[in-house]
């Protein structure tokens, strides 16, 4: 029997931030439904390093029978990660899966998507920092939900499939990055984190 759910972290993508339509509808979600549930969606840095070493002195006090992860692409990484890391359960939509290898071409100044005017610069040693936080082979595939739009525009759905392989999978015929249809989704993460619609 698994032990009701007490706090949920999640983690946004990369260029991305709390602001995102995701993160937005989840923390509203919570807000409404959920207020007993510990919440919350840190901004991250751009360096992997840094950001792994904040959010595990954030969880570092959390119960691990009662907390869950969820990551959107960048964040569906970082989400394995900690997932791997406390024995948790994660609800991944549309994970990255070599952040290593697709964000190399990325070194240099980006922009947040939600705030344009707001920079960060990509550092090229960050590209080494992601590799040493890949999690490998996943040790309770079960405990993991991965969600996965054919439609992915920046991810291949198949590298997805793969790597979440033995998870509890929901493949989506068409949908995009974002997920602009999250909101059919939310039955599915609600019902495998043992929340009630």
């Amino acid at each position: 029997m698994q032990p009701p759910l007490t706090h949920l972290l999640y983690l946004h993508g990369f260029r991305s931030s709390p602001q995102s339509l995701k993160a937005r509808k989840m923390a509203a979600l919570m807000a409404e439904k959920y207020p007993h549930i510990v919440w919350c969606c840190p901004q991250l840095p751009p360096s992997p390093q840094l950001a792994a070493q904040q959010i595990m002195a954030l969880i570092s006090s959390w119960p691990q029978l009662g907390m869950a992860v969820m990551g959107s692409s960048l964040g569906g990484f970082y989400a394995t990660y900690f997932a791997e890391q406390r024995a948790c359960k994660a609800v991944l939509l549309n994970p990255a899966i070599k952040p290593a290898r697709d964000l190399a071409k990325y070194i240099g100044e980006q922009s947040v998507w939600q705030r344009p005017d707001e920079k960060f610069f990509f550092e090229p040693q960050f590209v080494d920092q992601l590799t040493a936080l890949d999690a490998g082979p996943l040790t309770r595939p079960e405990d993991y939900l991965a969600i996965i739009a054919k439609g992915d525009e920046v991810l291949d759905w198949r590298e997805m499939a793969e790597r979440y392989g033995g998870a509890h999978q929901l493949i989506l015929e068409c949908s995009d990055h974002a997920l602009s249809d999250f909101d059919a989704q939310l039955p599915a993460v609600l019902d495998f984190l043992g929340l009630a619609a």
